[in-house]
């Protein structure tokens, strides 16, 4: 399976979200996790601890891709049309990570009518960064989502400090001594499953 990370704004979780993708699906299967990013993210993310896949850029992955059962591809942010064309169209599903907030919201929705002129279907908005109760913005930005018609995980992620110290831990966020980690993990695991079903 190759799934695809992408969106129009930085910051949405669009890293975390491959690195835990790229988690759960190596549970499954050799997993590559191709970190398209100028940034580089996610192979940073690696060098700075460890984590239970390969992680190779785009320059690497035509060599590496036929040895591995899935792929996960992390993106730079706010790609031109071409490139989310050649992304949708090399993937066999698009995930779009978006926070719950108006700046995200507008940005997701450029992606979707970009997505729209070139008829793309196979893509999934997923909410992340969804802020603790009483907070209601996540509630918000589904009512909002779905009333748009966007296709949508179920399942959303929360707003955690154990994806932080993962990040800077250079680990997975179940590997984060953090009694909010394993929440993290359960969300990330939700997706997978929806992913499979």
């Amino acid at each position: 399976m190759i799934i695809t990370v992408a969106g129009y704004k930085g910051g949405v979780g669009k890293t975390s979200t491959a690195v835990h993708l790229a988690c759960y699906f190596h549970t499954l299967g050799s997993t590559l996790l191709i970190d398209g990013d100028p940034n580089r993210s996610a192979t940073n993310w690696g060098k700075r601890g460890q984590l239970p896949f390969r992680v190779a850029d785009e320059r690497q992955s035509a060599k590496l891709a036929r040895d591995f059962d899935h792929i996960i591809i992390d993106t730079q942010a706010r790609p031109e049309i071409e490139d989310l064309a050649a992304l949708v169209e090399g993937c066999d599903l698009l995930i779009i990570p978006c926070t719950p907030d108006a700046l995200a919201l507008d940005a997701l929705m450029q992606t979707v009518d970009a997505l729209h002129q070139f008829k793309a279907e196979q893509y999934k908005v997923l909410l992340t960064i969804i802020p603790p109760k009483p907070s209601k913005d996540g509630e918000a930005a589904r009512e909002e989502m779905t009333a748009q018609k966007l296709p949508m995980f179920t399942q959303g992620i929360r707003r955690l400090s154990a994806f932080q110290k993962a990040a800077l831990q250079g680990i997975p966020v179940y590997e984060v001594k953090d009694r909010q980690s394993v929440n993290g993990w359960s969300d990330y695991q939700s997706i997978g499953k929806e992913i499979l079903k």
